[in-house]
């Protein structure tokens, strides 16, 4: 016990960010169990689409969008779910709804204000777009301006 004692008053900078850390990772984890969403990944998502009627919601930009996103996607802005200018979605209060941004960090938020909403089976794609091109899973690209 008092290695690390001297430890500490040695080297109280490290030992601060060291405490920082463990804080940090356990934050991360009570956050994760405690959102409104369940964090999924390709895989997980297709299954959800495929046999329970899920849907995909793209919230990045228009123009991200035209230059590719997952077939039946449908874009929504995040601003639209924050402003609940979500009538599009109405039908899809209970299924399984997979929220998708660029690389997951993003769609959190969205995430979880579209469960306050009271979508009941709210998904978040781990990793975004990112972990979708790296899972070599196809994209559609559109064609013109809408």
């Amino acid at each position: 016990m008092q290695q690390y004692i001297d430890f500490v008053t040695s080297n109280p900078i490290l030992s601060l960010a060291w405490v920082g850390l463990v804080v940090a990772i356990i934050a991360s984890f009570v956050k994760q169990k405690t959102a409104g969403y369940t964090v999924v990944v390709p895989n997980e998502a297709t299954v959800l689409v495929n046999r329970e009627n899920g849907v995909f919601i793209d919230i990045r930009s228009r123009d991200e969008y035209r230059q590719g996103h997952i077939a039946g996607a449908l874009h929504i802005l995040p601003s639209q779910i924050k402003e609940q200018n979500i009538t599009d979605l109405e039908k899809y209060k209970s299924a399984p709804i997979i929220v998708v941004c660029k690389t997951g960090q993003t769609g959190q938020e969205s995430a979880n204000l579209l469960s306050k909403a009271g979508f009941e089976n709210v998904n978040l794609l781990k990793d975004g777009l990112i972990s979708w091109n790296e899972a070599n899973l196809p994209l559609v690209r559109s064609k013109g301006k809408k």
